[in-house]
């Protein structure tokens, strides 16, 4: 397979010496120097999300006003390190700002600082805790991270199904809230098809809130009915899945935090040649030898 390289101005600058050497701590975990980045980067964002619950309780903020502007400031001022850090070491800075991970790590700097100028913001700190998605590289649980990635293909997979087993149970609930509304009627809560659909949906899945409830004996034989259809229901997608999951396990390979220096993705085999999202060259795999 020839794969043509772009030229040098259209990839952005190669990654070597320093670039190179943050770019692995920073986004492979695959190392022992990863390995701690990620650790500490975890904590600190579990330390300043803790701070902003803290700060929410009554009494608490207003004690410790001080000690919690002072950390809030103090985990902006690392999270905006870190975010530069990570705009340095890639080749595209734009394309990383724009991804999912890019947009998150900015999430979490904005907040205090907008607060500078609009102080009702602040709250919006804890958009933070989107960024612990990581945890399922960090600590080399390859079991869950793998899990993690077969249940994505899997579902990936099962759409399909998943839809036209959606599309069936929506069909049911339209249905038998339909004819709750008919049986029960405004007099007994039900007072429009919506409605009577809402408590349909909570009906079958076995929430069952209790604001709407069936006094006659027939309304309640038709809930009897759902709830009896519920417990079944609840089976079909996980089945779907489960299957899924069971036929690939056996030749799906082992993913590691080997990222792609042009688009960032991860999760290449250690012995790949080629990016398997954009074709581009991989760099040598870097990785902790273990004795």
């Amino acid at each position: 397979m020839n794969i043509h390289r772009a030229a040098p101005d259209t990839l952005g600058k190669p990654l070597a010496g320093w670039r190179l050497r943050l770019y692995t701590i920073i986004f492979e975990a695959d190392t022992r120097a990863g390995r701690l980045f990620d650790q500490w980067l975890i904590a600190v964002i579990l330390l300043s999300v803790v701070a902003v619950i803290v700060d929410s309780v009554q009494g608490m903020g207003t004690r410790y006003h001080l000690w919690f502007t002072v950390l809030e400031w103090v985990f902006t001022v690392a999270f905006t390190l870190e975010y530069l850090a990570r705009l340095a070491c890639v080749r595209h800075p734009m394309r990383y700002a724009l991804s999912f991970f890019g947009v998150i790590d900015l999430l979490a700097l904005l907040p205090t600082y907008i607060a500078l100028l609009v102080p009702e913001v602040h709250a919006l700190i804890d958009v933070r805790v989107l960024r612990l998605l990581r945890v399922f590289r960090v600590f080399k649980l390859t079991a869950y991270v793998s899990e993690y990635q077969s249940l994505g293909r899997a579902l990936a997979a099962s759409r399909r199904k998943i839809l036209v087993f959606l599309s069936a149970v929506l069909m049911i609930v339209l249905v038998m809230g339909t004819l709750m509304y008919v049986v029960e009627g405004p007099a007994h809560g039900f007072t429009s098809i919506p409605t009577s659909v809402y408590w349909a949906i909570t009906t079958m899945t076995t929430v069952g809130f209790g604001d709407i409830t069936p006094k006659t004996d027939l309304g309640r034989l038709i809930s009897s009915a759902m709830m009896l259809l519920g417990w079944g229901t609840l089976a079909v997608p996980t089945g779907i899945v489960t299957a899924e999951m069971t036929a690939r396990r056996a030749v799906e390979p082992l993913p590691t935090t080997r990222t792609c220096h042009e688009c960032l993705t991860e999760g290449h085999l250690p012995e790949a040649r080629y990016c398997l999202h954009c074709g581009a060259h991989l760099s040598a795999y870097l990785h902790e030898t273990t004795r």
